[in-house]
This record gives C-alpha cells, sequence and structure tokens, in this order.
C-alpha cells in the first residue's frame, strides 16, 4: 500500500477505535460495530480522509463468515428445513417496501423512475451503485439514500434486540478456539472461495465463502472451535469502519437534501419488514426477535454480527440475509424495466 492509503486507514481505524471505546463507555449495544459506524460516518462528513481498502475488507468478511460457519450444526440443517416459508414471507415484504419506496420517492422527494427504483432496493449496494455509475444517475444521492438506511438500522438494531427483545444468553459458536492451524487453513480456503464466488458475481462473496468453507470444516469435525475474540473484534470494527466510509465527500447541501428521504426509505423497509416478522412469528412460532434481526433490511454481515452478539442464530439470519440480496438481484431488474424515466 502507499503511504498516503495506509495513513488514510489508520485514521479510519482510530476513529473507529475511539468511537468504540465511547460507545462501550455509555453502555451501548454492539458498541464496537454501531460506535466506529459512527466516528467513522461524522468523522467522513466533516472532511476526514476515511477509506476502508477492498482487501482490507474482503479479508474482514472471510473472517466473519469463517465465525459464522462455526455455529453450523446437523441440528441448524434440519431447522433450515422450515425456512422456505420465511422466505417466502420476507420476498413479499420486499416487494411491498420497494412499491412503497418507489412511489414516495416519485411523489414527495422528486426522484426519477429509475432512480426511485434504485434508491428504494432494500439491500445490495454495490449491485445498485455499479447499475447507477453505468447509467450516469445521480450516484451521490442514491448513495446517501442507502447508506443512510444501512447506517440507520446498523445503530437502531442493536438498541431494540438488546433493550426491547433481550438478549438470549445462548451462544452458537463452539466454546472453545480453533487451532492456529485450522484458521488459517480455514482463511486461505475461504480465500480462494471467495475469488471464485466473486468472479461469478455471487452476491456478498467473501462471506459467503468464509461461511460455506467453515461450515464445511465443522460439519466433518476438521476445524473445531469458533475464531479467537480479537479476530471477532477486529472484524465488528473494521465492518463499523466500512459503512462509515460510504458518507466521505458528501457535501452537506446533497447530505441534507437526501438523508430524509433515506430516513423515510428506511422506516417504510422497516415496517414492511415488520409486517412479514408478526407473519412468519405466527406460523413458525420462532422468536421476534431473531427474526427481527433477520429481516430488518441492513448490511448482511452487520446483521449476522449483530445476532451472535445478541445469542441469536446467525445462521438463520445470515441466510435471510443472503436470500434477500439474491432476491434483489433478479428484482431490482425487473422493476427497472418498468420505471418511467
Amino acid at each position: 500500500m502507499q503511504l498516503k492509503t495506509i495513513y488514510e486507514l489508520a485514521l479510519t481505524l482510530a476513529l473507529a477505535g475511539v468511537g468504540a471505546i465511547v460507545f462501550s463507555l455509555i453502555g451501548f449495544p454492539a458498541a464496537v460495530l454501531t460506535g466506529s459506524a459512527v466516528a467513522v460516518t461524522l468523522g467522513g462528513i466533516f472532511g476526514a480522509p476515511v477509506i476502508m481498502p477492498t482487501h482490507v475488507r474482503d479479508v474482514c468478511f472471510v473472517a466473519l463468515g469463517v465465525g459464522i460457519g462455526a455455529s453450523v450444526t446437523p441440528e441448524v440443517l434440519r431447522a433450515a428445513a422450515t425456512w422456505p416459508l420465511s422466505f417466502v414471507m420476507l420476498s413479499l415484504a420486499l416487494l411491498l417496501s420497494m412499491f412503497t419506496n418507489r412511489f414516495l420517492l416519485r411523489r414527495f422527494f422528486g426522484f426519477s423512475g429509475f432512480n426511485a427504483t434504485l434508491a428504494s432496493a432494500p439491500g445490495h449496494l454495490s449491485y445498485i451503485l455499479g447499475i447507477a455509475a453505468e447509467d450516469g444517475r445521480e450516484l451521490t444521492r442514491i448513495s446517501v439514500v442507502q447508506s443512510t438506511r444501512v447506517l440507520f438500522l446498523t445503530i437502531c438494531v442493536p438498541p431494540i434486540i438488546f433493550g426491547i427483545f433481550g438478549v438470549t444468553g445462548e451462544t452458537f459458536l463452539p466454546p472453545f478456539v480453533m487451532s492456529l492451524t485450522s484458521g488459517i487453513g480455514l482463511g486461505i480456503a475461504a480465500g480462494a472461495v471467495g475469488f471464485l464466488f466473486k468472479r461469478f458475481q455471487i452476491p456478498a462473496a467473501f462471506l459467503l465463502a468464509g461461511m460455506f468453507v467453515s461450515a464445511v470444516g465443522h460439519l466433518m469435525g476438521a476445524t473445531p472451535g469458533r475464531i479467537p475474540d480479537w479476530l471477532a473484534f477486529a472484524a465488528y470494527l473494521v465492518m463499523g469502519a466500512l459503512i462509515g466510509t460510504r458518507f466521505r465527500g458528501v457535501t452537506l447541501p446533497v447530505l441534507l437534501g437526501a438523508v430524509w428521504a433515506g430516513v423515510w426509505v428506511t422506516l417504510v423497509t422497516v415496517t414492511a419488514a415488520g409486517l412479514g416478522v408478526v407473519g412468519v412469528m405466527f406460523m413458525l412460532g420462532l422468536s421476534p426477535g431473531l427474526l427481527f434481526v433477520a429481516f430488518a433490511p441492513g448490511g448482511v454481515e452487520a446483521m449476522a454480527a449483530i445476532a451472535v452478539q445478541a445469542g441469536l442464530d446467525p445462521t438463520f439470519v445470515a441466510a435471510h440475509h443472503v436470500f434477500r440480496l439474491v432476491f434483489l438481484t433478479f428484482a431490482v431488474p425487473i422493476f427497472l424495466r418498468g420505471a418511467k424515466i
């Protein structure tokens, strides 16, 4: 890395660390993730050169994926047989939120049909911004709306889960730390699979690769144990910092003009998700806290991390968020075809 990149990354991680410490001192839930996200966001808004290099981000995603994959057991796989009904309800919630948000963005915030469709998609940020950039759309405005949703949910979901639903006290991870040999082996294998997944444009490629390789290793009994606490801490810190870097360089007028649209989009999306949660809760008898994290349209990595810290099944949560990304991969182009420019 160039000296400038090293300096900017060090500054970003320093801001993230300060935010994590402050949020820990005030007792905020999931302090490492939420505190780092808020601190780096504020830094970016006020002109700090915050960055998160792609290779650092991908290593973070691999670590998170390996950590989540360690929770996969035969019991989890048997429980997965009941998940398709939940996926159906999630699909209906996504469609409801996209239709409603596209109408609101066009009617009250002056978005074109095309831009409103991109801004209303509840997730898959890199995919959405890629379409916007290729078509020369209002990339910054769409980015602020989407980033507001991710940041808002990263900050708000932990207090809701910890304060309203409560921490379960359960752990879905092995009680002991995996060996250094197992960790290195899983990391290398997950990195290789991640590059393969990325080549085939699979959403959340490195996170999924880590989950897949780790799950196989744990189910076979070849790589028992969880990732070290320090590595999980570092991954949460980088994840929060990554969320915050999306606001770098956004001017105050653009921010103020788009952030309210982002807040409304988030509220509508969360409401639609809540309706889906209620339906699945009664049909499958699952806990509302687990379903809320699984249906909340935040970043897949952030929501899975929150699930781990709250004692909720991270495999169930991650599976639903990955399904959301796959669903949007096919749904967004269909919505765009019907959008009026």
